[in-house]
Protein backbone atom coordinates (compact mmCIF):
# COMPACT_ATOMS: atom_id res chain seq x y z
CA UNK A 1 0.00 0.00 0.00
CA UNK A 2 1.17 3.32 -0.85
CA UNK A 3 2.26 5.76 1.91
CA UNK A 4 -0.49 8.75 1.80
CA UNK A 5 1.51 12.13 0.70
CA UNK A 6 0.01 13.32 3.86
CA UNK A 7 1.69 11.15 5.98
CA UNK A 8 5.12 11.91 3.85
CA UNK A 9 4.60 9.94 1.15
CA UNK A 10 4.68 10.98 -2.43
CA UNK A 11 2.00 12.76 -4.05
CA UNK A 12 -0.06 10.90 -7.22
CA UNK A 13 1.32 14.31 -9.38
CA UNK A 14 4.27 16.79 -9.06
CA UNK A 15 1.94 19.55 -9.61
CA UNK A 16 -1.25 20.93 -8.15
CA UNK A 17 -4.52 19.95 -9.89
CA UNK A 18 -6.83 23.20 -9.15
CA UNK A 19 -10.37 21.95 -8.37
CA UNK A 20 -11.58 24.51 -11.21
CA UNK A 21 -9.90 26.47 -14.62
CA UNK A 22 -12.19 28.68 -16.34
CA UNK A 23 -12.23 27.82 -20.27
CA UNK A 24 -11.46 31.43 -22.03
CA UNK A 25 -9.89 31.81 -24.95
CA UNK A 26 -8.71 34.70 -27.71
CA UNK A 27 -12.72 34.87 -29.04
CA UNK A 28 -13.54 36.22 -25.55
CA UNK A 29 -10.48 38.61 -25.29
CA UNK A 30 -10.75 40.04 -28.74
CA UNK A 31 -14.51 40.76 -27.41
CA UNK A 32 -13.69 42.21 -24.58
CA UNK A 33 -11.03 44.47 -26.22
CA UNK A 34 -13.93 45.36 -29.04
CA UNK A 35 -15.77 46.40 -25.90
CA UNK A 36 -12.78 48.75 -24.74
CA UNK A 37 -12.65 50.33 -28.12
CA UNK A 38 -16.04 51.08 -28.07
CA UNK A 39 -15.68 53.15 -24.83
CA UNK A 40 -18.38 51.52 -23.67
CA UNK A 41 -18.51 49.28 -21.04
CA UNK A 42 -21.01 49.27 -18.88
CA UNK A 43 -25.13 47.82 -19.74
CA UNK A 44 -24.93 48.51 -23.43
CA UNK A 45 -25.46 46.52 -26.95
CA UNK A 46 -23.63 43.55 -25.88
CA UNK A 47 -25.49 42.75 -23.17
CA UNK A 48 -28.72 43.24 -25.54
CA UNK A 49 -27.13 40.44 -27.78
CA UNK A 50 -26.48 38.55 -25.11
CA UNK A 51 -29.58 38.53 -23.76
CA UNK A 52 -31.46 37.69 -27.28
CA UNK A 53 -29.14 34.60 -27.80
CA UNK A 54 -29.48 33.29 -24.16
CA UNK A 55 -33.39 33.41 -24.14
CA UNK A 56 -33.11 31.87 -27.47
CA UNK A 57 -30.94 28.96 -26.26
CA UNK A 58 -33.46 28.32 -23.23
CA UNK A 59 -36.46 28.89 -25.25
CA UNK A 60 -37.26 31.62 -22.69
CA UNK A 61 -39.34 34.40 -23.74
CA UNK A 62 -36.89 37.07 -22.13
CA UNK A 63 -33.46 37.62 -20.35
CA UNK A 64 -32.32 39.92 -18.33
CA UNK A 65 -28.49 39.96 -17.99
CA UNK A 66 -27.51 40.79 -14.16
CA UNK A 67 -24.31 40.92 -12.32
CA UNK A 68 -25.11 37.40 -10.30
CA UNK A 69 -27.38 34.44 -9.71
CA UNK A 70 -27.99 36.17 -6.55
CA UNK A 71 -29.63 39.05 -7.79
CA UNK A 72 -31.81 37.28 -10.18
CA UNK A 73 -32.98 35.14 -6.78
CA UNK A 74 -34.00 38.67 -5.21
CA UNK A 75 -35.46 40.50 -8.28
CA UNK A 76 -37.72 37.06 -8.26
CA UNK A 77 -38.78 37.24 -5.14
CA UNK A 78 -39.44 41.19 -5.70
CA UNK A 79 -41.74 40.98 -8.79
CA UNK A 80 -43.53 38.46 -7.36
CA UNK A 81 -43.95 40.41 -4.20
CA UNK A 82 -42.90 38.77 -1.34
CA UNK A 83 -42.52 40.51 1.29
CA UNK A 84 -42.56 40.03 5.59
CA UNK A 85 -43.84 37.13 6.69
CA UNK A 86 -44.23 35.35 3.46
CA UNK A 87 -42.95 32.14 3.52
CA UNK A 88 -40.61 30.66 1.28
CA UNK A 89 -39.99 26.99 1.01
CA UNK A 90 -36.60 25.74 -0.20
CA UNK A 91 -33.76 22.97 0.59
CA UNK A 92 -31.27 23.22 2.74
CA UNK A 93 -28.42 21.58 0.52
CA UNK A 94 -27.49 24.58 -1.43
CA UNK A 95 -24.87 27.68 -1.17
CA UNK A 96 -26.02 30.31 1.29
CA UNK A 97 -27.60 32.86 -1.55
CA UNK A 98 -31.09 30.71 -2.01
CA UNK A 99 -31.98 31.70 1.26
CA UNK A 100 -29.87 34.67 1.77
CA UNK A 101 -32.81 36.59 -0.61
CA UNK A 102 -35.68 34.88 1.63
CA UNK A 103 -33.99 36.97 4.24
CA UNK A 104 -33.42 39.91 2.35
CA UNK A 105 -37.37 40.34 1.82
CA UNK A 106 -37.90 40.01 5.58
CA UNK A 107 -39.73 36.60 4.70
CA UNK A 108 -39.36 33.60 6.31
CA UNK A 109 -36.81 30.56 5.34
CA UNK A 110 -38.69 27.23 5.21
CA UNK A 111 -36.30 24.13 4.70
CA UNK A 112 -37.51 20.82 3.59
CA UNK A 113 -35.55 17.74 3.28
CA UNK A 114 -33.98 16.38 -0.07
CA UNK A 115 -34.11 13.16 -1.71
CA UNK A 116 -31.54 10.91 -0.39
CA UNK A 117 -30.15 9.74 -3.75
CA UNK A 118 -30.14 13.22 -5.86
CA UNK A 119 -30.48 15.35 -3.42
CA UNK A 120 -32.69 17.42 -4.72
CA UNK A 121 -35.71 19.02 -3.31
CA UNK A 122 -38.34 16.09 -2.29
CA UNK A 123 -41.77 17.24 -3.75
CA UNK A 124 -43.79 15.18 -1.13
CA UNK A 125 -41.97 17.03 1.91
CA UNK A 126 -42.36 20.61 -0.33
CA UNK A 127 -45.81 20.27 -0.22
CA UNK A 128 -46.26 19.03 3.17
CA UNK A 129 -44.56 22.23 4.44
CA UNK A 130 -46.81 24.58 2.40
CA UNK A 131 -49.49 26.62 5.29
CA UNK A 132 -51.55 29.51 4.38
CA UNK A 133 -48.54 32.08 4.30
CA UNK A 134 -46.41 30.63 1.98
CA UNK A 135 -46.32 32.52 -1.08
CA UNK A 136 -43.12 30.95 -2.97
CA UNK A 137 -41.18 28.27 -3.22
CA UNK A 138 -37.23 27.98 -4.61
CA UNK A 139 -36.30 24.53 -5.98
CA UNK A 140 -32.31 24.21 -6.71
CA UNK A 141 -31.07 22.33 -9.40
CA UNK A 142 -28.56 20.72 -7.31
CA UNK A 143 -24.92 19.76 -9.39
CA UNK A 144 -26.53 20.45 -12.78
CA UNK A 145 -29.65 17.94 -12.15
CA UNK A 146 -33.14 18.91 -12.96
CA UNK A 147 -35.46 18.74 -10.02
CA UNK A 148 -38.94 16.96 -10.68
CA UNK A 149 -40.30 20.17 -12.24
CA UNK A 150 -43.33 18.95 -13.66
CA UNK A 151 -45.00 17.38 -10.18
CA UNK A 152 -42.91 20.77 -8.28
CA UNK A 153 -45.48 22.68 -11.22
CA UNK A 154 -48.88 20.67 -10.84
CA UNK A 155 -48.18 21.59 -6.18
CA UNK A 156 -47.52 24.96 -7.52
CA UNK A 157 -50.51 25.27 -9.53
CA UNK A 158 -52.53 23.51 -6.92
CA UNK A 159 -51.65 25.74 -4.16
CA UNK A 160 -51.33 29.27 -5.45
CA UNK A 161 -47.71 29.71 -4.96
CA UNK A 162 -45.06 30.90 -7.20
CA UNK A 163 -41.75 29.25 -8.41
CA UNK A 164 -38.38 30.96 -8.35
CA UNK A 165 -35.47 28.26 -10.38
CA UNK A 166 -32.37 28.41 -8.61
CA UNK A 167 -30.74 27.31 -12.39
CA UNK A 168 -26.62 28.29 -10.94
CA UNK A 169 -25.82 24.91 -11.35
CA UNK A 170 -28.05 24.03 -14.39
CA UNK A 171 -27.05 26.14 -17.44
CA UNK A 172 -27.53 23.12 -19.74
CA UNK A 173 -29.80 21.03 -18.02
CA UNK A 174 -33.50 20.03 -19.29
CA UNK A 175 -36.47 17.95 -18.12
CA UNK A 176 -39.79 17.31 -19.89
CA UNK A 177 -38.18 18.32 -23.25
CA UNK A 178 -37.51 22.30 -21.83
CA UNK A 179 -35.00 24.20 -20.07
CA UNK A 180 -34.32 24.55 -16.63
CA UNK A 181 -35.64 27.92 -16.00
CA UNK A 182 -38.19 27.87 -17.63
CA UNK A 183 -40.94 26.05 -15.61
CA UNK A 184 -41.21 28.84 -12.99
CA UNK A 185 -41.78 32.27 -13.28
CA UNK A 186 -38.29 33.73 -12.74
CA UNK A 187 -35.02 31.26 -13.37
CA UNK A 188 -31.74 32.82 -11.98
CA UNK A 189 -28.69 31.62 -13.75
CA UNK A 190 -24.66 32.29 -12.92
CA UNK A 191 -21.92 32.83 -14.82
CA UNK A 192 -19.76 33.32 -11.94
CA UNK A 193 -16.06 31.84 -12.83
CA UNK A 194 -16.57 28.30 -11.69
CA UNK A 195 -19.51 28.13 -13.51
CA UNK A 196 -20.13 26.21 -16.37
CA UNK A 197 -19.73 29.22 -19.08
CA UNK A 198 -18.39 32.38 -16.95
CA UNK A 199 -17.91 36.23 -17.26
CA UNK A 200 -16.08 35.73 -14.02
CA UNK A 201 -19.21 37.53 -11.58
CA UNK A 202 -22.93 37.64 -13.50
CA UNK A 203 -26.15 36.04 -13.67
CA UNK A 204 -29.13 36.56 -15.57
CA UNK A 205 -32.96 35.83 -15.11
CA UNK A 206 -35.17 34.47 -17.56
CA UNK A 207 -39.24 35.03 -17.81
CA UNK A 208 -41.82 33.77 -19.26
CA UNK A 209 -44.08 37.11 -19.69
CA UNK A 210 -43.46 40.58 -20.93
CA UNK A 211 -44.60 42.20 -17.79
CA UNK A 212 -41.93 40.48 -15.48
CA UNK A 213 -39.02 41.37 -18.17
CA UNK A 214 -40.34 45.00 -17.66
CA UNK A 215 -39.87 44.87 -14.37
CA UNK A 216 -36.91 43.36 -13.82
CA UNK A 217 -35.49 45.24 -16.13
CA UNK A 218 -36.23 48.32 -14.14
CA UNK A 219 -35.17 46.93 -10.76
CA UNK A 220 -31.87 45.86 -11.92
CA UNK A 221 -30.62 49.05 -12.71
CA UNK A 222 -31.74 51.80 -9.20
CA UNK A 223 -35.50 51.52 -10.86
CA UNK A 224 -34.94 53.47 -13.53
CA UNK A 225 -37.04 54.00 -16.76
CA UNK A 226 -33.90 54.31 -19.02
CA UNK A 227 -30.65 52.74 -18.50
CA UNK A 228 -27.20 54.90 -19.48
CA UNK A 229 -27.15 53.13 -22.86
CA UNK A 230 -30.34 54.38 -24.10
CA UNK A 231 -30.12 57.59 -22.22
CA UNK A 232 -26.98 58.92 -24.04
CA UNK A 233 -26.77 56.57 -27.48
CA UNK A 234 -27.34 58.85 -30.84
CA UNK A 235 -31.22 57.96 -30.48
CA UNK A 236 -31.47 61.49 -28.65
CA UNK A 237 -31.30 62.38 -24.89
CA UNK A 238 -33.61 60.95 -22.69
CA UNK A 239 -34.40 61.95 -19.15
CA UNK A 240 -34.80 59.28 -16.61
CA UNK A 241 -37.00 58.62 -13.53
CA UNK A 242 -37.03 56.80 -10.75
CA UNK A 243 -40.21 54.88 -10.71
CA UNK A 244 -38.90 52.27 -7.73
CA UNK A 245 -36.39 51.64 -5.41
CA UNK A 246 -34.34 49.36 -7.13
CA UNK A 247 -31.00 47.75 -6.97
CA UNK A 248 -27.51 47.85 -8.66
CA UNK A 249 -27.98 44.72 -10.25
CA UNK A 250 -26.89 45.21 -13.73
CA UNK A 251 -24.67 43.28 -16.55
CA UNK A 252 -21.92 45.19 -18.07
CA UNK A 253 -20.89 44.85 -21.60
CA UNK A 254 -17.83 43.72 -21.00
CA UNK A 255 -19.35 40.78 -19.06
CA UNK A 256 -21.51 40.31 -22.11
CA UNK A 257 -18.68 40.08 -24.35
CA UNK A 258 -17.02 37.04 -23.01
CA UNK A 259 -20.45 35.49 -22.62
CA UNK A 260 -21.33 35.71 -26.28
CA UNK A 261 -18.22 33.02 -27.20
CA UNK A 262 -18.90 31.30 -23.82
CA UNK A 263 -22.27 30.14 -25.23
CA UNK A 264 -21.49 29.55 -28.26
CA UNK A 265 -18.44 26.86 -27.24
CA UNK A 266 -21.53 25.12 -24.22
CA UNK A 267 -22.30 22.09 -26.15
CA UNK A 268 -18.58 21.14 -26.30
CA UNK A 269 -17.93 22.39 -22.58
CA UNK A 270 -20.76 19.80 -22.34
CA UNK A 271 -19.48 17.22 -24.17
CA UNK A 272 -16.54 17.42 -22.42
CA UNK A 273 -17.95 17.56 -19.31
CA UNK A 274 -19.66 14.38 -19.84
CA UNK A 275 -16.59 12.33 -21.20
CA UNK A 276 -15.03 13.27 -17.82
CA UNK A 277 -18.14 12.33 -15.76
CA UNK A 278 -18.22 8.69 -17.50
CA UNK A 279 -14.68 7.80 -16.61
CA UNK A 280 -15.74 8.89 -13.07
CA UNK A 281 -18.58 6.78 -13.08
CA UNK A 282 -16.51 3.70 -14.46
CA UNK A 283 -13.71 4.01 -11.54
CA UNK A 284 -16.28 5.13 -8.16
CA UNK A 285 -18.38 2.51 -9.34
CA UNK A 286 -16.24 -0.18 -8.20
CA UNK A 287 -15.82 1.10 -5.25
CA UNK A 288 -18.36 0.30 -2.14
CA UNK A 289 -16.89 3.24 -0.12
CA UNK A 290 -17.66 6.57 -2.49
CA UNK A 291 -20.82 7.05 -3.90
CA UNK A 292 -21.94 8.79 -6.75
CA UNK A 293 -25.07 11.25 -6.83
CA UNK A 294 -28.16 9.16 -8.57
CA UNK A 295 -29.47 10.59 -11.35
CA UNK A 296 -32.43 10.17 -12.89
CA UNK A 297 -32.10 8.55 -16.98
CA UNK A 298 -34.76 10.61 -18.02
CA UNK A 299 -33.13 14.54 -17.85
CA UNK A 300 -30.27 15.87 -19.53
CA UNK A 301 -27.97 16.88 -16.36
CA UNK A 302 -25.68 19.87 -17.16
CA UNK A 303 -22.83 18.16 -14.87
CA UNK A 304 -21.75 21.48 -13.06
CA UNK A 305 -19.78 19.52 -10.81
CA UNK A 306 -19.12 16.20 -9.62
CA UNK A 307 -20.20 15.85 -5.79
CA UNK A 308 -19.80 12.03 -4.39
CA UNK A 309 -20.89 10.87 -0.94
CA UNK A 310 -18.01 8.98 1.16
CA UNK A 311 -19.54 5.80 2.65
CA UNK A 312 -17.79 6.30 6.04
CA UNK A 313 -19.22 3.88 7.72
CA UNK A 314 -16.56 1.82 5.27
CA UNK A 315 -13.98 4.36 6.28
CA UNK A 316 -11.75 4.95 9.59
CA UNK A 317 -11.63 8.46 8.14
CA UNK A 318 -14.03 11.54 8.37
CA UNK A 319 -15.00 13.81 5.61
CA UNK A 320 -12.09 16.34 6.23
CA UNK A 321 -9.40 14.05 6.78
CA UNK A 322 -10.61 12.54 3.37
CA UNK A 323 -10.06 16.26 1.73
CA UNK A 324 -6.79 16.96 3.69
CA UNK A 325 -5.37 13.58 1.80
CA UNK A 326 -6.93 14.79 -1.21
CA UNK A 327 -5.16 18.22 -1.22
CA UNK A 328 -1.85 16.70 0.04
CA UNK A 329 -1.72 14.04 -3.07
CA UNK A 330 -2.13 17.25 -5.60
CA UNK A 331 -5.56 17.20 -5.91
CA UNK A 332 -7.88 20.21 -5.24
CA UNK A 333 -11.61 19.74 -3.73
CA UNK A 334 -14.44 21.06 -2.52
CA UNK A 335 -17.79 20.53 -0.70
CA UNK A 336 -21.20 21.46 -2.25
CA UNK A 337 -23.06 21.61 0.32
CA UNK A 338 -22.90 21.90 4.29
CA UNK A 339 -26.23 21.80 5.41
CA UNK A 340 -27.41 25.39 5.10
CA UNK A 341 -30.02 25.00 8.66
CA UNK A 342 -26.83 24.35 10.66
CA UNK A 343 -24.74 27.53 9.54
CA UNK A 344 -25.10 29.53 12.36
CA UNK A 345 -27.33 32.38 11.42
CA UNK A 346 -29.87 29.95 10.68
CA UNK A 347 -29.23 27.60 13.18
CA UNK A 348 -30.15 30.63 15.78
CA UNK A 349 -32.63 32.93 14.09
CA UNK A 350 -35.32 28.96 13.45
CA UNK A 351 -33.64 27.04 16.30
CA UNK A 352 -32.83 24.30 13.87
CA UNK A 353 -30.86 21.54 15.29
CA UNK A 354 -29.63 17.95 14.31
CA UNK A 355 -32.17 15.66 13.65
CA UNK A 356 -34.68 18.00 11.09
CA UNK A 357 -33.69 17.00 7.71
CA UNK A 358 -31.83 13.68 8.32
CA UNK A 359 -31.35 13.16 4.30
CA UNK A 360 -29.35 16.82 4.11
CA UNK A 361 -27.49 16.07 7.35
CA UNK A 362 -26.04 12.82 6.12
CA UNK A 363 -25.16 13.73 3.02
CA UNK A 364 -23.38 17.57 4.39
CA UNK A 365 -21.28 15.28 6.63
CA UNK A 366 -20.34 13.45 3.55
CA UNK A 367 -19.51 15.37 0.35
CA UNK A 368 -16.80 15.55 -1.59
CA UNK A 369 -16.72 17.22 -4.68
CA UNK A 370 -13.73 16.34 -7.60
CA UNK A 371 -12.29 18.33 -10.26
CA UNK A 372 -14.82 19.01 -13.58
CA UNK A 373 -14.29 21.08 -15.81
CA UNK A 374 -13.61 21.28 -19.90
CA UNK A 375 -9.55 21.37 -19.71
CA UNK A 376 -9.04 18.47 -17.83
CA UNK A 377 -6.95 16.06 -19.62
CA UNK A 378 -7.62 12.17 -19.53
CA UNK A 379 -4.37 12.04 -17.32
CA UNK A 380 -5.63 14.70 -14.92
CA UNK A 381 -8.60 12.67 -14.52
CA UNK A 382 -7.01 9.61 -13.93
CA UNK A 383 -4.71 11.21 -10.84
CA UNK A 384 -7.78 12.25 -9.51
CA UNK A 385 -8.95 8.78 -9.69
CA UNK A 386 -6.11 7.24 -8.28
CA UNK A 387 -5.88 9.88 -4.95
CA UNK A 388 -9.11 8.45 -4.50
CA UNK A 389 -8.33 5.00 -4.49
CA UNK A 390 -4.98 5.19 -2.64
CA UNK A 391 -6.80 7.36 -0.02
CA UNK A 392 -9.83 4.64 0.32
CA UNK A 393 -7.30 1.73 0.58
CA UNK A 394 -5.63 3.31 3.30
CA UNK A 395 -8.94 4.20 5.34
CA UNK A 396 -11.11 1.17 4.26
CA UNK A 397 -12.04 -0.37 7.26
Amino acid sequence: MSKLAIDGGKPVRDDFLFFHRSSVGKEEVNEIAESFASGWLTTGPKTAEFERRFADYLGASAVVGLNSCTAGLHLGLVVLGIEEGDEVITTPITFPSTANVIEHQRAKTVFVDVEPGTLLIDPKRLEEAITPRTRAAIPVHFAGHPCEMGRIMEIARGHGIHIVEDCAHAIEAKTDGRHCGTFGEVGAFSFYATKNITCGEGGAACVQSEELHDKLAVLRLHGLTKDAWKRYDKGGFAHYECVVPGFKYNMMDIQAAMLLHQLAKLEGFARRRREIVAMYDDAFGEMPEVRPLARRASVQHAHHIYPMLLELERLSCSRDEFLNAMQAENIGVAVHFRALHLHPYYREKYGFKLGDFPNAEHASDRLVSVPLYPSLADEDVKTVIEAVDKIVAHFKR
